[in-house]
């Protein structure tokens, strides 16, 4: 008997994994920019985590030998008005901003989605302060807000991070408490309410559940919106300190004066931190046009 259970556990979980590897090859076939997304997600990931290894010199090695010299074949993307090699400094600038980003959106998720399904099902006083209080941050631009947390969590790569899930936490809690609200009016929830449940059971069992989607696809689009934030605090000079390489940083005033006499100082990290948040923004689209009811027979 313990022998059959255990055999059909096993048919039970190859069926499960064989049910989601056809989801996602009828994803990637059916939805190329968004398979494009995850790829380019896919190998910067690998790329920030595998830098120290792949990378060919040191990124903080200056040589006063090898100034601002073209790519070539020693230094495949060049190298900057101190000697230091452009390709591994853009592949360790890769580690900050995805941390930066993957980082920000899980703290901002998880905060929005709480806000939002509190404030959607206590409903009445509770959801007009908490309202007003979402209409009033994401009233102030994104990146004139962050500069004014950065200016008083001051420069590190952490307040960076706190920055940004501050700045669009307001942003998911609106979604969310959007969708919450459409979940509360229907007849499932007015089912679950008359057997008894509590208000707990109630938001964490099958209002927030329900309201995943939504959740998932807004999150990876802000993915992106948070990396050009890091990058545009650290290119105004109050983002990570100077011994945190970022794409930002790389891009900053420091840099620009030799952009002219040496263009691939701008043109190699500008061109990654435009990949990975195009990347970002398709997956996003193609996500919500899979998991949206509306769009998903388009």
């Amino acid at each position: 008997m313990v022998q059959k259970e255990i055999v059909l556990e096993d048919v039970q979980r190859r069926a499960t994994l064989s049910r989601r590897l056809r989801a996602v090859r009828h994803f990637m076939l059916s939805k190329p920019l968004g398979a494009t997304g995850v790829i380019i997600l896919l190998v910067a990931s690998f790329v920030s985590v595998a830098a120290p290894v792949i990378a060919p010199h040191d990124p903080l090695k200056t040589n006063v030998d090898a100034i601002l010299q073209s790519p070539n074949l020693t230094y495949w993307f060049g190298t900057d008005e101190l000697g230091r090699d452009i390709l591994s400094r853009t592949m360790y600038g890769t580690g900050v901003s995805m941390k930066v980003g993957l980082l920000g959106v899980i703290i901002a998720g998880i905060a929005g989605a709480l806000i939002g399904v509190t404030s959607a099902h206590l409903g009445g006083k509770v959801d007009l302060v908490i309202q007003r209080f979402v209409d009033g941050t994401t009233a102030f631009p994104s990146l004139l807000l962050a500069l004014a947390l950065m200016a008083a969590f001051g420069p590190s790569l952490n307040n960076i991070i706190a920055a940004v899930a501050i700045v669009y936490t307001p942003r998911i809690a609106r979604v969310v408490r959007s969708a919450a609200l459409s979940i509360k009016e229907t007849p499932y929830m007015e089912a679950v309410k008359s057997i008894g449940a509590n208000d707990f059971r109630i938001v964490f069992k099958h209002v927030l559940p329900n309201s995943f989607a939504p959740l998932l696809v807004v999150s990876t689009a802000l993915v992106g919106f948070m990396i050009i934030i890091e990058s545009s605090l650290s290119f105004l000079g109050v983002g990570t300190p100077a011994d945190v390489i970022s794409w930002g940083a790389m891009l900053s005033q420091q840099s620009q004066s030799y952009f002219v006499v040496a263009p691939w100082i701008g043109i190699f990290p500008g061109a990654a931190l435009t990949l990975v948040v195009f990347g970002m923004n398709v997956l996003g689209d193609s996500l919500r046009d899979v998991l949206d009811p509306k769009l998903r027979g388009r």
